[in-house]
C-alpha cells in the first residue's frame, strides 16, 4: 500500500526566508507592468507594440545620466591612460553583457584583450548555461574580483539590474577595498539597491520600471545596461584616438576582411585609388593610423609614428601640429 506521508528526502527542501521574499518581492524588477497584463491573450503584434513602447522609454532613462556616465568615461579614459583596466562585473544576463561589451573592444578599437575584461559569477560556463545559485555568494564575488590582481588604477564596474545582487556587492566591496575605483550600474530604485551604499564610487542609475514580463531583466533592463555600456566603452576610446571623424582606424589586420577594410578606409580619407591604398598599408606594416599620417604629412613610417606618439595618438591632432 502506498503512504501518503511525504517523502522525508523533500521534507523542508524549501527553507522559509522572510527577509529575502519581502526585499525581492519590493523591487520595481519583480512588480506587474499594468500594460501587459494581459498580454497572454493578446495577439502577436499587440505583443510586440508593447514591448516596443516600453523599450522606448529606457533611452529616456539613459538621457536622464548622461551626466554620470560623462564622468565614468573620463575617469576611465584617465585610468587608462595610467595602465589600468576596465573590468565588468555581473551575474546572469547582467554578467553575460558586460563579457559581450568587453569582447567588442578588441576587434573594434585594436585594443588588447585584457584591457576591458568581464567577469560573471559561475565562470565561463555561465555565458551559455544560466548558473542562477552562484550569484547569491558575497563572498565569492570578493574571492572572483581578488583574483583579477586589482591595483588602484583599474576601474571596477558592477552590473546589477536588482541593485543587491551579491556577488556584484561583494566583489564591489573588495575593489574599494583595494583602492580600485568602482562605478555602480543599476536599474532598481534608490531604496532597492540601498545594500549597495557605500559600495561604489559613481553611480549610474537608468530608471525603466516594471517589464513586460514581471523578473525578465534581460528585456528594459537589459537593453538600458547594454546601452550604458556601448557608450562608456564607445566614448572612452574615442577619446583616446581610436577614430578618426566617425571611422573605426586602430584595426588589427588579423583577417583578410580587415585587411580590405583597412584598404576602403585609406581610400576615403586619403582620396587614394586601391593600389595606392594597398602601396601605404603595406608600408606602414598594417596600422591604419600610421598609413593616414604618412599620406597626409608626406613622411616617413617612422616620423609618422613619432607625430602620432606626441600627440596622444590623435590623428588630427598630429596632422594640426606638424602643419603649425
Amino acid at each position: 500500500m502506498q503512504s501518503n506521508k511525504p517523502n522525508s528526502n523533500n521534507t523542508n527542501k524549501f527553507i522559509q526566508n522572510l527577509d529575502l521574499f519581502n526585499e525581492i518581492s519590493n523591487l520595481t524588477t519583480e512588480s506587474t507592468n499594468t500594460k501587459s497584463n494581459n498580454i497572454d491573450i493578446m495577439s502577436s503584434l499587440d505583443i510586440l507594440k508593447i514591448i516596443n513602447e516600453e523599450d522606448k522609454k529606457v533611452a529616456i532613462a539613459i538621457e536622464s545620466e548622461l551626466n554620470n556616465i560623462s564622468k565614468a568615461v573620463d575617469i576611465i579614459v584617465d585610468r587608462f591612460k595610467k595602465g589600468g583596466r576596465l573590468i565588468y562585473v555581473g551575474a546572469g544576463t547582467s554578467g553575460r553583457l558586460g563579457i559581450v561589451d568587453a569582447s567588442e573592444c578588441p576587434p573594434t578599437f585594436g585594443v588588447d584583450n585584457n584591457l576591458v575584461v568581464g567577469l560573471i559569477a559561475g565562470g565561463k560556463d555561465a555565458m551559455f548555461e544560466a548558473k542562477e545559485g552562484v550569484e547569491d555568494s558575497f563572498e565569492q564575488g570578493g574571492s572572483a574580483i581578488k583574483e583579477m590582481n586589482l591595483t588602484q588604477k583599474d576601474v571596477v564596474c558592477g552590473l546589477a539590474a536588482s541593485g543587491r545582487t551579491p556577488f556584484v556587492l561583494g566583489a564591489m566591496k573588495k575593489a574599494l577595498e583595494i583602492g580600485s575605483y568602482v562605478i555602480f550600474i543599476t536599474t532598481s530604485s534608490q531604496n532597492e539597491y540601498s545594500k549597495a551604499n557605500n559600495l561604489y564610487n559613481l553611480l549610474i542609475n537608468p530608471i525603466v520600471g516594471p517589464e513586460v514580463i514581471r523578473g525578465s531583466t534581460r528585456m528594459k533592463s537589459g537593453t538600458a545596461q547594454k546601452m550604458v555600456l556601448n557608450m562608456l566603452t564607445t566614448a572612452t576610446f574615442v577619446q583616446l584616438g581610436k577614430t578618426y571623424n566617425n571611422i573605426m582606424v586602430d584595426l588589427q589586420l588579423k583577417n583578410s576582411k580587415l585587411e580590405e577594410r583597412a584598404k576602403k578606409i585609406l581610400m576615403d580619407i586619403c582620396d587614394i585609388n586601391y593600389d595606392t591604398a594597398n602601396e601605404l598599408l603595406n608600408s606602414s606594416n598594417g596600422k591604419v593610423k600610421t598609413a593616414i599620417i604618412m599620406n597626409k604629412c608626406k613622411l616617413t613610417y617612422q616620423a609618422a609614428n613619432e607625430l602620432l606618439i606626441n600627440n596622444e595618438n590623435k590623428i588630427k591632432l598630429a596632422i594640426i601640429k606638424f602643419k603649425k
